[in-house]
């Protein structure tokens, strides 16, 4: 029922719309006619439209129902329990007295000019490079007399 009074009313705001020849931009009886002469071409489609919307019944679809994949089933492993670890006393370990250093470090590197030494154990006394000059070379030999 809205529908058809609303289109009752867009009816009659066109007509009222419709300018006179005056305002048309011309002079003449044929001027202002052709907006409603447009419309009463178009009327008769959209009242027709409207009352097809009345009477013919609409059709629904429904959606489709929703899948849902059943749940997982989890199942918690089995619980084994393992033997207690058995304990005994800590082998016995002697630091050998007089163990020369596994070392794949250079302790010397030689330069024309003298060398470095590597010195220390990295343990008890830190590593520390200390340069030692080569010793000077005598005098040149006296020329023979």
């Amino acid at each position: 029922m809205s529908r058809i009074l609303a289109m009752l009313l867009v009816i009659v705001l066109l007509v009222a719309s419709v300018p006179s020849a005056a305002h048309a931009g011309g002079h003449g009886p044929g001027r202002g006619l052709v907006g409603l002469a447009a419309f009463a071409l178009f009327a008769p489609f959209i009242i027709a439209g409207e009352v097809l919307a009345h009477t013919v019944p609409r059709v629904l679809v429904a959606p489709a129902p929703a899948y849902y994949p059943p749940a997982p089933v989890y199942q918690a492993p089995p619980v084994y329990y393992s033997p207690p670890p058995v304990y005994s006393a800590p082998a016995a370990y002697a630091r050998p007295a007089n163990a020369a250093p596994v070392s794949t470090q250079p302790r010397v590197i030689l330069y024309p000019h003298g060398r470095y030494v590597l010195q220390g154990d990295g343990v008890v006394t830190a590593y520390r490079w200390v340069w030692i000059p080569n010793p000077p070379l005598g005098p040149p030999p006296l020329p023979p007399a």
